[in-house]
């Protein structure tokens, strides 16, 4: 485990590697990754009682993420998935349980947002994302897991994500200059969450101690 404190938060638009980034963090740095669709399909599966639940939104663009306790004591990556916080409400829903330390924007250009977006397909019971272009499963259009059917959602199809990105910007704007303000902000802008990736290492090492090298990740 990390010898140090963190409370660090990835945002990104949908598609923006979110999920990767945290997960790399988690491994390299000895931080817990909250997932918030991760900790809602495991605990209303397992019948298992979340602490604290809260939902926030603006119009159609709300999420719903899980928030347990031990977050007061504990070093943890929160993002991925719903990509909490991605509104007003819920920083300030998130300032009553714990104090961020770092928060991490990804900035990724619209063009390849959309691309990533419209190849993406999912496992519906685990929540498993695919990438045709450059994360495709083993045998086309099934789960490699599972060997169920993979399925498009709704807003990854073409004629949604413009309307879906959009979406995303109006609402983390204020989000965005919130962290900005508290002087805990980092962006980060590029097209290869590999090419950003050893920018966020070099900012975390400085931080906290990492338990596996960059390279081992």
């Amino acid at each position: 485990m990390a010898s140090k404190l963190l409370r660090a938060v990835v945002l990104g638009p949908p598609g923006s590697g979110k999920g990767t980034v945290c997960e790399r963090i988690a491994r390299s740095f000895g931080l817990q990754h909250l997932s918030s669709g991760q900790f809602l399909r495991e605990n209303l599966r397992g019948g298992s009682v979340v602490l604290q639940l809260w939902a926030c939104g603006v119009g159609g663009f709300g999420s719903i993420t899980a928030a347990f306790l031990p977050l007061t004591t504990a070093s943890f990556c929160f993002g991925a998935c719903a990509g909490f916080p991605r509104t007003l409400g819920q920083a300030k829903a998130l300032d009553r349980i714990c104090e961020l330390d770092l928060v991490i924007s990804l900035n990724i250009p619209f063009e390849t947002l959309k691309d990533r977006l419209s190849a993406r397909w999912v496992h519906p019971a685990s929540g498993r994302v695919y990438n045709m272009d450059f994360n495709p499963p083993h045998v086309h259009g099934v789960d490699d897991l599972t060997g169920e059917p993979l399925v498009q959602r709704e807003d990854d199809k073409p004629e949604a994500v413009a309307a879906r990105l959009r979406k995303y910007k109006d609402a983390a704007k204020p989000v965005i200059e919130l962290y900005k303000s508290r002087g805990i902000l980092h962006s980060f802008s590029g097209t290869e969450t590999n090419k950003i990736w050893p920018y966020v290492y070099t900012l975390l090492s400085s931080k906290i101690p990492p338990v596996l090298s960059d390279e081992e990740n």
